[in-house]
């Protein structure tokens, strides 16, 4: 599988992840830290299917809306 996100971005939803997940077992003690899962899955793994459906790779200049070749030179 491609990755679609930048190392910056792994290292962030990885974060991100720890810290969702960490008020499942410390602090208040809430379901709502499992949704911590996601952003550490996608950025151990290297990629989000969102980012094709919403902007493509990041760092690229055609709009997610296609990928054709009609937005060479805009």
């Amino acid at each position: 599988m491609k990755t679609n996100e930048t190392a910056l971005d792994r290292v962030v939803r990885v974060v991100l992840g720890v810290v969702l997940l960490a008020l499942v077992f410390v602090g208040p003690h809430t379901a709502w830290g499992w949704l911590g899962l996601v952003p550490l899955i996608t950025g151990a793994v290297g990629f989000c299917p969102l980012y094709r459906v919403f902007r493509g790779s990041p760092g690229s200049a055609t709009p997610a809306c296609c990928g054709g070749s009609h937005h060479q030179g805009a």
